[in-house]
């Protein structure tokens, strides 16, 4: 595959895996699954969760179905409680878990911050700016002083004070998004940025912090996808592991101990990979993925390699969602398309100690 070109926004695409109608098709499977409300949810008649979302209203967005994206933000905007907190799941409007996790409610700003950058809309991003700012605000907040951000609430507001890998660094992602939409904006908030430096320190050197998920392979990629290992750090976390997740031409398994890979951990490695410059790799799984596709564009979650059959049988629309996002990652179709390559390329929130 050629190297990106910086070009107009256009539609993903990765040569010889994925077309450009191809993957427009998937955006439009995303938006079919979408309620009047704007909420996405797993798939028509499932949950919504805050996080998974705005993963599926980013893909509207690469995709150009601006409309449907701006209909999920404002959806995000209207169900946000007035502490910038968001129930951790709804269902056909109806709030199904009260408690709240704080990755979900980051995951705003990089929504938001995707969207500004692929579509040059400054006027919505101005709207969507409180719910942001309320958000991001309630994120450092739950922040503990050795820079970990606590990973849940319950309704009645105790806080359980356990920090989680994968979350933190996608929150590590999400304040960095925050960051740079504030600048545009001309609303710096040099506490979020302190309290990002916090977290990136925390990430890279205080594993004891943290609690142990390592079954899982996104506790292995995900501080390199946000950005908290970059360079040779990064290099070595995926080196170490590889062999244990990557599973042939299939894609990668969700949990190292069981038979069984799934499509959006596959995406979300190959956007990993693409941020640290291993492109040939990231190609290669990607297309690897691609049996998990459905004749009308959206992708079933995961394959048990042990017998060949789907698991869950489920056609979940952040699935199709990491699929577009992948593709806009490797073909730089969208000016968008590098949301996680940027902020590891910037080193932002990391202080040498």
């Amino acid at each position: 595959m050629p190297p990106r070109e910086a070009a107009a926004r256009g539609i993903p695409f990765v040569a010889g895996a994925l077309s450009r109608r191809q993957a427009r098709q998937t955006g439009e499977s995303i938006a079919a699954d979408q309620e009047s409300s704007g909420a996405i949810p797993w798939f028509r008649g499932g949950h919504t969760d805050p996080w998974d979302h705005v993963e599926s209203a980013m893909a509207l967005s690469a995709t150009g179905l601006d409309d449907e994206a701006k209909a999920a933000y404002r959806w995000s905007a209207a169900t946000q409680r007035a502490d910038g907190s968001w129930p951790r799941q709804f269902r056909d409007g109806v709030i199904e878990d009260a408690d709240t996790e704080t990755n979900f409610c980051a995951y705003i700003a990089t929504g938001i911050w995707h969207h500004l950058l692929c579509t040059g809309d400054e006027a919505f991003a101005r709207e969507m700016w409180p719910t942001v700012r309320a958000a991001i605000d309630f994120v450092v907040g739950m922040q503990d002083e050795q820079g970990q951000i606590f990973w849940a609430r319950t309704e009645s507001g105790e806080v359980f004070a356990e920090a989680l890998v994968t979350g933190c660094a996608s929150m590590h992602h999400s304040i960095s998004c925050a960051v740079s939409l504030g600048e545009r904006l001309g609303e710096r908030r040099p506490e979020w940025e302190a309290a990002r430096t916090r977290l990136a320190i925390a990430l890279r050197h205080r594993p004891e912090l943290f609690s142990a998920k390592d079954r899982y392979s996104m506790d292995w990629y995900y501080p390199v996808l946000c950005g908290a290992l970059t360079g040779a750090a990064g290099h070595e976390r995926i080196a170490a592991r590889w062999s244990e997740f990557v599973v042939g031409n299939i894609g990668i398994r969700c949990v190292a101990d069981r038979p069984w890979v799934t499509g959006a951990e596959t995406c979300e490695l190959v956007m990993a990979l693409d941020t640290l410059g291993d492109r040939d790799r990231a190609v290669d799984l990607f297309a690897a993925m691609q049996h998990l596709r459905e004749r009308d564009g959206s992708y079933w979650t995961g394959l048990v390699f042990a017998d060949g059959k789907r698991w869950p049988e489920e056609r979940t629309t952040w699935t199709g969602a990491a699929v577009v996002l992948a593709a806009d990652a490797l073909s730089g179709a969208t000016p968008a398309s590098g949301i996680f390559r940027d902020v590891a390329a910037s080193g932002a929130g990391y202080v040498m100690v």
